[in-house]
C-alpha cells in the first residue's frame, strides 16, 4: 500500500466516524409533549413563538422546523412559557412532565473525579442533586434530577452528557 492510499484509507475512516456520530446525535424535546410524531407534522408550519417565548433561549427550531432544547447556555426551568406560546398545540399544559433524559457525569472529564475541587456543577442545581462523595465525586441522585440541564453549561470540562431514554 503506498503513502497516499493510506492516508485516503484514513481520512475516509475519519468522515465515516463523524458522519456516524452526527447521525446518532439525539434530539431532546421540550417537556410539554404528548405526541412525538406531533413535532414532525404540526411544527412544519408554526413559527416557532415556543422559541422566542423560552425565557432561558433553550429552545431551538432545527432545520427541520421542530423544537429541541439545548442546554449550552443555560437549563430549562419549566416556567410552561413554551406551551402557552404553541399554537398548534403540540406543547401543552395538560402534558407537562420532566424532561425525558437522564443527565450523566464523566468520571473521565469531570476535574472532580481527577482531584481537582469543583463545585461548578453542583451550585446551578435547583433541586440540588448533586451529590458530592468524600469532596471529589459528584454523583447525580436521578431521583431528584429533573434533567434541566443547569449543570450542564456550567461544566468546565464538558463532563456532564445527557442520554435520551428510548
Amino acid at each position: 500500500m503506498h503513502r497516499r492510499e493510506l492516508f485516503s484509507f484514513l481520512s475516509d475512516s475519519v468522515k465515516n466516524v463523524v458522519k456516524e456520530k452526527k447521525e446518532n446525535i439525539n434530539i431532546v424535546r421540550p417537556p410539554y409533549f404528548s405526541d412525538i410524531n406531533a413535532f414532525d407534522i404540526e411544527c412544519q408550519n408554526c413559527e416557532g413563538l415556543c422559541a422566542t417565548s423560552c425565557q432561558e433561549q433553550v429552545i431551538i427550531i432545527g432545520e427541520d422546523k421542530t423544537p429541541s432544547l439545548n442546554f449550552s447556555k443555560s437549563g430549562c426551568t419549566y416556567c410552561d412559557d413554551c406551551a402557552v406560546a404553541c399554537t398548534p398545540n403540540v406543547l401543552t399544559l395538560e402534558a407537562k412532565k420532566l424532561i425525558d433524559t437522564t443527565i450523566v457525569i464523566s468520571q473521565i472529564a469531570c476535574m472532580s473525579w481527577n482531584g481537582v475541587m469543583c463545585f461548578s456543577c453542583k451550585d446551578p442545581c435547583l433541586e440540588d442533586a448533586i451529590d458530592f462523595k468524600a469532596m471529589f465525586t459528584p454523583i447525580i441522585n436521578q431521583e431528584k434530577c429533573t434533567a434541566c440541564g443547569f449543570c450542564i453549561s456550567r461544566c468546565p470540562s464538558y463532563a456532564i452528557n445527557i442520554e435520551v431514554k428510548k
